[in-house]
């Protein structure tokens, strides 16, 4: 439905991630992948969704210039918020250790900031999703890590994935937020960029 509706534009996907591609192939939606390196670096004083928003427009502005009259592009950019810290993809696994150690037994946030630009103007919104582990025990992060490598995740976990599975015990919100992209929210916000009826 949406790509009929929208099949006088072309949609690029700035995003090398799995899990968003198939996202967009599960809804429907005719996209092309476009990539473009970026340092991932924020102003100390941004919290929360200011970071993701931050982030989210800053990969669409390395498109700047580049995009033709019917181009829609997609960025964004996902974190996990606790008590006031943004925890991004893990350094290496001792970092992943110790995220899902903080994580463990706590209530935290995950924040996704979508950008949607094109030639003429430039969109950005973002979705929150309260995510409550339950305890885990270091053996279980160190199984989950060895077995399924989550180092491209912010927080250093897929919903999911097995951790997902036998560790969360509560989720308030948009699930597809946790796994990387609240498509409920973007598929009426492309509707409405687009200017579809």
């Amino acid at each position: 439905m949406l790509k009929d509706k929208l099949n006088k534009v072309n949609i690029i996907l700035a995003s090398g991630s799995p899990r968003r591609q198939q996202f967009f192939k599960e809804m429907d939606l005719h996209y092309t992948i476009r990539l473009k390196e970026i340092a991932e670096i924020y102003p100390d004083h941004l919290q929360a969704e200011q970071i993701t928003n931050y982030l989210a427009e800053l990969k669409a502005s390395a498109f700047e210039g580049k995009l033709k009259e019917d181009d829609i592009l997609v960025t964004s950019d996902t974190i996990v918020w606790l008590d006031g810290n943004a925890l991004g993809k893990p350094k290496n696994y001792d970092d992943a250790f110790h995220m899902l150690q903080q994580l463990s037994n706590r209530t935290h946030e995950v924040i996704t900031s979508v950008c949607l630009k094109s030639i003429v103007k430039t969109t950005v919104f973002h979705c929150v999703t309260k995510v409550t582990f339950n305890a885990l025990s270091d053996e279980a992060i160190r199984y989950y890590l060895d077995h399924y490598q989550p180092f491209d995740k912010a927080g250093s976990y897929g919903i999911q994935d097995w951790i997902g599975l036998i560790g969360i015990s509560k989720i308030e919100g948009s699930y597809t937020n946790v796994v990387g992209l609240p498509t409920e929210l973007l598929f009426q916000k492309l509707l409405d960029y687009a200017k579809v009826d």
